[in-house]
């Protein structure tokens, strides 16, 4: 039976997979006689990948194209890079077990599938093995590695994916995509028409790492349809800063309100009757589960780029390419008294289920015995027997 769970996640690369962490903790915590664990993937690599997890942010935040030379060089050197995190994370990696004794291993990070599967096979520890992918469809071979005893995936379109990769379709699970509670648990505003008399309250984010041209994007939304807006600029202490200089002196504090990293994004989301983001996964799939209309104002090379055809395709959200579509796309959406504002609505409310999180954990907790066994490995480790740290 599963009791101790090792969760390998990411703490510095953006927020999302500290968010599904989270989504999926809510629900192994009230479980009886479960246990969980939850590790920094990067941490076990000493100072060194700990530093390299943290390049993350100012990379994407500086230099898409930076970031995209990056993705396409490590796509097609996947054994090379699982063999170089192989080799930094295997000592602390095989301590943790000693500590943990966990009785499944679940990645949400993709730098740490091919790399763990690794290190138990050439060491012949048997631990079932799960990866859940948190990208939506432009996934990384980094996802897909055979050996996992199953591949969680948030939709079909990854799991095709997967299937390309070379993963066996029936290792692959489409579960969906999951949200903490607190976003579902939000009470969605009705928009019934738009008056400048009476200004739709609009959000302005993209991610924790806070980029894109959101002072230009504020002005045009107040100066065309005297929107109110809220600003989240994440980490990104200079862009508060900044925004705080120019925006909020120029409309006032009233109009204008600028936030940095906030652990109460879903009020500020569910609040408001129009979010601008870029195309996060978890962001999006946040504001989807808060049923707030979404314009995506980008998207970041690599694990993003599909992202904005998807949100499409299933009618969540309508894309704004470049600024001098802004005021073309903002008058699509409030035309017709916000005929599309409802149809978004309307197909959010259908596309998102709060299910998903304990649909995912229910799924790990009952993968038969005979199930587990990772590609490969052959020999049961023996872990000695120590107290659970949370």
């Amino acid at each position: 039976m599963i009791k101790n769970i090792l969760i390998i996640s990411s703490n510095y690369t953006g927020h999302g997979h500290k968010s599904i962490t989270e989504s999926l903790s809510e629900k192994f915590e009230i479980v009886p006689d479960v246990k969980i664990h939850v590790v920094d993937g990067f941490s076990l690599g000493g100072s060194t990948l700990l530093r390299v997890g943290k390049m993350y942010g100012p990379i994407t935040r500086n230099s898409e194209h930076l970031w995209k030379v990056i993705w396409d060089i490590t796509s097609v050197k996947v054994p090379f890079v699982n063999h170089l995190i192989e080799m930094k994370i295997k000592n602390n990696f095989l301590d943790l077990l000693e500590k943990v004794k966990p009785d499944l291993i679940l990645t949400v990070h993709p730098n740490f599938n091919g790399s763990v599967l690794n290190i138990l096979e050439k060491n012949d520890i048997h631990i079932p093995f799960v990866t859940l992918i948190a990208d939506l469809i432009s996934i990384s071979p980094f996802w897909a590695d055979n050996r996992a005893s199953y591949v969680i995936s948030p939709t079909k379109e990854a799991k095709e994916k997967c299937i390309e990769f070379g993963v066996a379709s029936e290792k692959i699970k489409v579960i969906g995509f999951p949200v903490r509670e607190r976003f579902y648990q939000q009470m969605p505003k009705q928009i019934d028409h738009y008056s400048p008399n009476k200004p739709l309250n609009c959000l302005l984010m993209s991610g924790g790492e806070g980029v894109g041209h959101m002072g230009k994007m504020a002005k045009t939304l107040i100066d065309t349809f005297n929107f109110n807006i809220t600003i989240v600029a994440g980490r990104n202490e200079k862009l508060q800063e900044h925004l705080n200089k120019t925006l909020v002196k120029k409309y006032g504090s009233e109009k204008v309100k600028i936030y940095g990293f906030t652990r109460d994004i879903q009020d500020l989301i569910a609040s408001s009757d129009i979010a601008f983001i870029r195309s996060s996964p978890n962001v999006m799939m946040e504001a989807v589960s808060c049923n707030t209309p979404i314009v995506i104002t980008g998207a970041l090379p690599g694990q993003e780029a599909g992202n904005p055809m998807f949100a499409e395709k299933y009618h969540l959200a309508i894309t704004c390419e470049s600024m001098n579509d802004l005021v073309p796309t903002i008058n699509e959406l409030l035309d017709n008294n916000v005929a599309m504002l409802k149809e978004i609505k309307k197909s959010q409310q259908a596309y998102v289920d709060p299910q998903i999180p304990e649909n995912i954990v229910n799924f790990i907790l009952n993968i038969p015995g005979e199930d587990l066994q990772p590609a490969g490995v052959a020999h049961e480790v023996s872990l000695n027997s120590i107290n659970y740290e949370s």
